[in-house]
Formats: C-alpha cells, structure tokens, sequence
C-alpha cells in the first residue's frame, strides 16, 4: 500500500475532539505486536484512513489494547466493521465498533450463556449467529489459558432484553456445527445463583435513557458492536 499512517503529532490531543465520530472506529483486543503501521495497513483495505491513534502509556509507551480508527468518509467506517469485526490478529479476535457505541453504560444485563459449543465453534461463529436477533454488545468464547482451545461454552449480550429473550426462543436446542446448544441467562456475578434477566432488569432497562445505536435499533439484522470482558469460570458461570 502507498502511504503510511498519519504521523502523530504535537496536535494529536485536538484532533481526537475534532474528528469525525461517525467515521470514527473503535478497535479493541489489540495485541502488543500489533503498531500504528499494521493497524492501518489493515484498515485501509476497507477505504482511505485519515486518522489514526492508538492511546500509549506515558511510562512503558506501550499502548493500552485499543485504538481509534477514523476514515475520510462514514461508509468506510461502516463497511471497516463489517468486515473486520472479530478478524483474528495473532490470535486474538478484534473488537470494532463505532467508537461512540463503545459504553459499558449500553449493557443493560441481557447476557446470555451458550453451552455445548463444538471446538470449531469461534467468536466470529457466534457473532455472526446471534447477531441476526438484534444488536450484539459482545460476543466470547471461552478458552484454556494454556492452549487457546475452547472450553465448550461462551456467553453473548444484547442491548436488549427482547433480543435476547428472541435469541432464547430461537436457538435453546438448535444445531449449531451438527451439535445442540443450550441457550440460558446467564449467571449474574458475585450472586448466589442469580440469573440474568430478572423483572428488576428488565424495569431498570426499560426506563433507561434512549441511546443511540448502530443500525437504529435492535431489529433482526441490525449491525452490532462487540465487547469482550468475560470471567474465566466454568459452567455454571458468573456474569457481570
């Protein structure tokens, strides 16, 4: 590719404020190998970039996991998600959204629990699935810390209590790679067995305050940003 990434300069602070947060893209689970080169010699495949930052620590100047992708026009933001959400990059699946979607404030505790996964069963597999139901904060595969490999199981979550309730409905026993999965709330953390889902939730989320979200609401087919920050428990797994 011709170029190179835009160099950061002494206006670097300013720029995040005047960019264009609808052409901007939140990319996240970045690996430490992964550089503001690399980063952009991916993204501008899916159109020219005309910024880019990966936030560093002002001690080891490592950066922190998480980058912002902004292009010369909206479309190219949109298509950058689609394609590449969920892309492994030295074997972490990457996170992209729109960067002013990324809020933990968007999860309203519609947090599903998927059970018997087969191993080929990959975070990009389950997005692509549920994601037909609505819009998808988060999508995770567990796996072993040692080797990578699945543990059989994931959890997902919705901005929505009716697209998961829908997701529910729909997939609780479907086949998914020639085995039946089990779809349930899933455990809430630090409880003593208390699911997800509740009437509380439920109340809590309906009077929320209306958040915009990408593909305008959480019909069948609507876009979806992802999250990752699941705990490590096995089945039955707590969940937060």
């Amino acid at each position: 590719m011709a170029g190179g990434p835009p160099a950061a300069g002494p206006g670097g602070i300013q720029q995040i404020f005047e960019r264009n947060q609808e052409a901007t893209i939140y990319v996240g689970n970045l690996d430490p190998k992964i550089d503001e080169e690399v980063l952009w010699e991916l993204m501008v495949n899916c159109g020219p970039v005309a910024n880019l930052h990966l936030p560093r620590d002002k001690i080891t100047n490592t950066h922190q996991g998480y980058g912002f992708v902004e292009f010369k026009n909206e479309e190219d933001a949109d298509y950058a998600i689609k394609i590449m959400n969920m892309i492994r990059l030295f074997g972490k699946p990457i996170r992209c959204n729109k960067s002013s979607q990324d809020k933990k404030t968007n999860e309203v505790g519609a947090n599903l629990f998927i059970g018997n996964l087969e191993p080929e069963v990959d975070e990009k597999m389950l997005y692509d699935t549920f994601s037909a139901f609505g819009v998808l904060l988060f999508a995770k595969v567990m796996r072993d810390p040692d080797n990578g490999l699945s543990r059989g199981f994931g959890f997902i979550s919705y901005d929505t209590f009716e697209a998961s309730d829908a997701a529910l409905a729909g997939m609780n026993g479907q086949f998914l790679c020639n085995r039946p999965i089990s779809v349930s709330y899933a455990y809430k953390k630090e409880t003593k067995g208390e699911r997800h889902g509740s009437a509380a939730e439920r109340l809590i989320a309906a009077n929320r305050p209306i958040k915009d979200t990408p593909g305008g609401g959480a019909g069948p087919g609507a876009g979806a940003p992802v999250r990752s920050s699941m705990p490590p428990n096995m089945p039955p797994p707590p969940m937060g």
